[in-house]
């Protein structure tokens, strides 16, 4: 336990909590624990799941940053053998989401639904529109910053 809470850069109080089910994780404690353990975030929080699946807006589980207002809900998570996760992504104007760099090969790509963001490497990030898509490496640090109220975006995490 003490290997894996320096490997994430927890404390191991946390990961105790965590590990007792009596823990309330952030998706950035979340991140590091998947970067850590060299597990896709998803397996982290995707339940079981039937043949055909819905997810009503407002429904699946959601992982909050504490660091933004943001949340990202878990729409598909990458069977095994599979290299892809789909996310909805939620966030009001505020602090960016700054995400620390994922399992190396990983890729994202965002697609705008609603509002405006930027989106991607720090230095570089891209301003979206509704409709607009970008792609970017998912193994380097990387933002999303919502820049009006109500911005919903569909993010693909691909992993190789």
């Amino acid at each position: 336990m003490a290997e894996l809470a320096r490997r994430a850069g927890i404390a191991k109080s946390t990961l105790s909590q965590l590990e007792s089910g009596a823990g309330n994780p952030s998706v950035e404690t979340l991140w590091a624990l998947g970067v850590a353990l060299d597990v896709p975030f998803s397996r982290l929080v995707d339940p079981p799941r039937p043949v055909v699946r819905v997810i009503r807006a407002g429904e699946g589980p959601v992982t909050h940053s504490e660091r933004a207002d943001y949340a990202a809900t878990l729409l598909a998570s990458c069977p095994p053998n599979a290299r892809r996760d789909v996310y909805r992504i939620e966030a009001q104007p505020g602090e960016v989401r700054a995400s620390d760099p994922h399992m190396p090969g990983t890729v994202e790509h965002v697609v705008l639904s609603t509002g405006r963001a930027l989106v991607g490497p720090p230095a570089e990030p891209v301003e979206l529109h509704p409709g607009d898509y970008v792609s970017y490496p998912g193994d380097a640090p990387h933002i999303f910053r919502a820049l009006a109220p109500d911005t919903v975006a569909v993010m693909v995490m691909e992993h190789v």
